[in-house]
C-alpha cells in the first residue's frame, strides 16, 4: 500500500508490508463489508472456531508442524472478540503528515532516542559494524515501533492470529502468519506463552510479523535463539539492521535531504517515478534547506508529501530501503527524520499547510470517482492515494492551470465538485 499526499494512515505491523505486499490499513478495514462470525451467537462462534482449528491442524501438520507444537501453541486458545473489535473499528480518519510527524518525531521521542542510543551504544556500534546500518536509523525504528521497547504488546499471538485467520476477512494472510508463528515455536526460538505482541500479529521491540521474522531475524547474542521478545533488545535491533541491510541500505548515504525548489520549478518533475542525479537537480536550482548543493548519492527523486505548500525532500536509495519495512511515505520520512534528529540534526525547516486537513476515506473514493469521470483515470476507486491517483490529480491540475504537484487535497476535491 502506498499512501501519499495529505492523508497518511499508519497501521503499525512493523515490517509486514515487505512480506505481504497488501498488509491491511485503517482504510482497508473501514471500506470492507463487515460480515462474518461477529454477527452470530458467541456459542456458535466458539463452536465454529473449534472446528476451524481442527481443520487448520491438518494443514499445519502438512506444513511440517508437529502435533506436540500444535498442542502447546493452542492450549487455552479461544476466539478473541477484542481482536476482532479492534480489527473492525479502525477510525476512517487519517492524520495529515505534519500531525503524524509532530508525534513521531516529538522532542520527547528525540530525547528518549538519544538516551536509548547512549544506553546501548556498545551494542549498537557492534550491530552497525556487522550489518552496515547506522545505529541512529535502527534506534529510530525502535522508537517508532515500540517507544524504545516500552510498548511491545501483550496480546497472545497464536490466539490473535488464529482469530483473524478464522474471521476470514483476510484469512489467507493471517493463516500464513499463523503458520509462520508456529514454525518459530517449532524451531525453539520462543515458547508459546512468551509469543506476545500487537493484536494484529507484530512482535517484539521492532514489531516483526512472523514471516518477516523467519526471513530476517538473527541470533546476535549467540544463545541459539532469535529472541526479539526479551527485555534485552540485542536480537531485535540486530534483526532490524539485517532487514535494512538486505533491503539495500547504503551506509554513509542519506535517506533524504530537505530541499528548497527554485522559482518556476516544474512540479511535474516531482514524485518517485522521476529520478535524476544530484548534479542534474542542482542544475535545475534545487538546493538543500541550508542553500547548498547536495552531494552525489545515486539517483534521486523530489518528494512533496504535502504538495507545493509543504516541505520538499530529495530522496535516495535508503528511502526505499526503509520503505521495504513499511511503505507509507509518512513512516519513511518519520524514521529518517527521527534518525537525523537523534544524530543531532535540525528540525524540518519548511512550514506545512496546517490549514488543510486529511481527506476522509469516503472523500478519497469520491476524489477518484470524480477524477475518472472528468477524464483523469485513477485506475480504480479504492480510497488509496497511490501513483495513479497522484498522476490523475497532476493532470487535472495542469488542465485547470494549477501547480501540478499531484497533491490530493480537499481543495482539489472541492474544485472537482
Amino acid at each position: 500500500m502506498k499512501l501519499a499526499g495529505v492523508a497518511v494512515a499508519i497501521w503499525s505491523l512493523g515490517p509486514a508490508l515487505a512480506d505481504a505486499g497488501t498488509a491491511p490499513a485503517p482504510a482497508d478495514r473501514q471500506e470492507t463489508a463487515m460480515s462474518g462470525p461477529e454477527t452470530t451467537h458467541p456459542a456458535t462462534v466458539n463452536l465454529g472456531f473449534g472446528r476451524w482449528i481442527e481443520g487448520f491442524r491438518a494443514r499445519a501438520v502438512a506444513r511440517g508442524i508437529s502435533p506436540e507444537t500444535l498442542d502447546a501453541a493452542f492450549r487455552g486458545v479461544e476466539y478473541n472478540t477484542g481482536v476482532i473489535e479492534k480489527d473492525r473499528n479502525q477510525s476512517e480518519f487519517t492524520k495529515a503528515i505534519w500531525d503524524y510527524l509532530d508525534s513521531a518525531v516529538s522532542d520527547i521521542r528525540v530525547a528518549n532516542g538519544r538516551a536509548a542510543l547512549d544506553a546501548h551504544r556498545d551494542l549498537l556500534d557492534r550491530i552497525e559494524v556487522e550489518f552496515g546500518v547506522e545505529k541512529e536509523v535502527v534506534v529510530a525504528i525502535w522508537g517508532l515501533e515500540s517507544s524504545y521497547g516500552a510498548n511491545r504488546g501483550n496480546t497472545p499471538l497464536i490466539e490473535a492470529l488464529a482469530t483473524l485467520a478464522y474471521d476470514g476477512r483476510r484469512g489467507d494472510f493471517f493463516e500464513g502468519q499463523l503458520l509462520a508463528a508456529l514454525e518459530i515455536i517449532e524451531a525453539g526460538d520462543v515458547a508459546p506463552v512468551r509469543m506476545t505482541g500487537s493484536w494484529a500479529g507484530a512482535m517484539g521491540h521492532t514489531q516483526f510479523i512472523p514471516t518477516s521474522y523467519l526471513s530476517f531475524a538473527v541470533d546476535f547474542t549467540g544463545d541459539g535463539r532469535r529472541d526479539i521478545w526479551s527485555d534485552d533488545p540485542a536480537d531485535a535491533l540486530a534483526s532490524t539492521a539485517a532487514y535494512l541491510s538486505r533491503s539495500g541500505w547504503q551506509k554513509g548515504a542519506p535517506w533524504g535531504v530537505e530541499v528548497t525548489l527554485p522559482e518556476g520549478f516544474d512540479f511535474g518533475q516531482t514524485g518517485e517515478r522521476v529520478k535524476k542525479s544530484a548534479a542534474a537537480w542542482a542544475a535545475l536550482g534545487v538546493r538543500s534547506a541550508e542553500g547548498r548543493e547536495i552531494g552525489d548519492h545515486g539517483p534521486a527523486s523530489i518528494l512533496l508529501p504535502a504538495g507545493a505548500g509543504g516541505a520538499a525532500f530529495m530522496i535516495f536509495a535508503n528511502f526505499h530501503a526503509i520503505e521495504k519495512y513499511n511503505t507509507a511515505d509518512a513512516y519513511v520520512i518519520a524514521v529518517g527524520h527521527l534518525a537525523d534528529r537523534i544524530a543531532g540534526g535540525p528540525p524540518i525547516r519548511a512550514a506545512w499547510p496546517r490549514q488543510d486537513r486529511a481527506l476522509l476515506a469516503a472523500e478519497r473514493r469520491e476524489l477518484q470517482e470524480r477524477l475518472t469521470k472528468a477524464g483523469f483515470d485513477t485506475g480504480g476507486v479504492d480510497g488509496r492515494i497511490g501513483p495513479n491517483t497522484i498522476a490523475a490529480v497532476r493532470a487535472f491540475q495542469r488542465a485547470s492551470g494549477l501547480i501540478p504537484d499531484g497533491y490530493a487535497s480537499l481543495d482539489i476535491l472541492r474544485r472537482l465538485r
